[in-house]
């Protein structure tokens, strides 16, 4: 279960963020525990399952959690710091693979299109105009982040943009679970460079290859990120942090996930870069975690240490590295399951079965 501690300000200067709301419902767990302990089944045979019945339960306040109209927001932007060859792809292939989640090619398009799961992309901050679409919301803060080699990615304004346009986006949103993806050349090395400086760790436990470098690739990355962070020694709160190191896309998630908080709404996490967004969130608005589902661990070695720094359980092991939501969206079937266990699976007591049995 996560954490259930009371809820506590908002660490953002400037206009106020929502309040998450704490867990905490004794009597609620109880009864909730109890249900689950009495299916047709050896107790806890269902493993990881019940505990996620449990926290669903516990997100909706409710002892017959269910899930409705689930949401995609895939948050795409491009990075100034990639013109130091920090990718193995060029920018451009930011808004080539808007096109192709648009047209229906992309792997999330495909997840979503299998498990219905409504999706839209949001234009963040790519370098180029996006001609519209109605899977397309157009949020362009700027053409792309800075370059945090020689000067914050975001000004302040920006940052608090893009956070409060996260935001906005959600109010608007049906449904009570939210899954957020990313697409932007560049972007493992500003989630490892926040992870680095928000957690504490040494940026070579954050950094992986992110779309295939090679050794010489991720020597190379590794040099320019601790020249990146060297530049920046003096943005250590959570939002400096964010506008100095971050990108446009994580900051807009960032706000789209403590909006959704505030909102009870379930959060099914995606990898490494929603991940961090989350830590961002976490530290911006504490609470927010409670509400959040680790779909998976991916193949980017900072998402163990994530994973590990958050106390996260991910449901799945399958070596992704991809973004894009698609984790989020094949974890998805197993949150239903919870819920249909929990509503339709027959007690020992309905089925006329001894609990002894077990």
């Amino acid at each position: 279960m996560p954490d259930v501690s009371p809820p506590k300000p908002s660490t953002l200067p400037g206009p106020y963020l929502p309040l998450i709301p704490s867990l905490a419902n004794p009597i609620l767990q109880a009864e909730l525990t109890e249900r689950i302990n009495g299916k047709t089944k050896p107790l806890g045979a269902l493993g990881q399952l019940e505990r996620l019945a449990l926290q669903l339960g516990m997100i909706q306040n409710s002892n017959q959690p269910n899930l409705s109209q689930p949401q995609i927001c895939v948050f795409a932007a491009d990075h100034g710091l990639a013109r130091h060859g920090t990718s193995a792809y060029p920018s451009a292939v930011t808004a080539q693979m808007v096109h192709n989640i648009l047209r229906g090619g992309a792997a999330i398009s495909v997840f979503a299109r299998q498990h219905v799961i409504n999706l839209q992309v949001v234009d963040a901050g790519v370098a180029t105009d996006l001609p519209a679409h109605p899977q397309l919301l157009n949020h362009k803060i700027r053409h792309a982040s800075r370059d945090a080699l020689t000067e914050p990615a975001m000004s302040d304004d920006e940052c608090m943009a893009a956070l409060k346009t996260g935001m906005a986006i959600v109010r608007q949103l049906p449904g009570n679970i939210l899954m957020v993806g990313e697409m932007g050349i560049g972007n493992t090395s500003a989630a490892s460079l926040l992870l680095a400086r928000l957690g504490k760790l040494p940026l070579s436990a954050c950094i992986g290859r992110g779309t295939g470098l090679d050794d010489a690739g991720l020597s190379h990355k590794e040099h320019i990120l601790t020249q990146v962070l060297a530049r920046h020694t003096n943005a250590c709160s959570p939002f400096a942090a964010l506008a100095a190191l971050g990108g446009l896309e994580i900051a807009m998630m960032t706000g789209a996930l403590i909006e959704a908080a505030s909102q009870r709404r379930i959060l099914l996490m995606d990898g490494f870069i929603a991940g961090v967004a989350l830590l961002v969130a976490e530290q911006l608005a504490p609470g927010v975690c409670q509400y959040a589902v680790f779909a998976h661990q991916s193949a980017e070695p900072g998402h163990r240490h994530l994973l590990a720094l958050l106390d996260a359980e991910p449901l799945l092991q399958l070596q992704l590295r991809l973004g894009e939501g698609s984790g989020a969206a094949l974890a998805y079937p197993l949150l239903q399951s919870a819920c249909l266990f929990l509503s339709q699976m027959a007690s020992f007591k309905d089925a006329g079965i001894s609990e002894q049995a077990q």
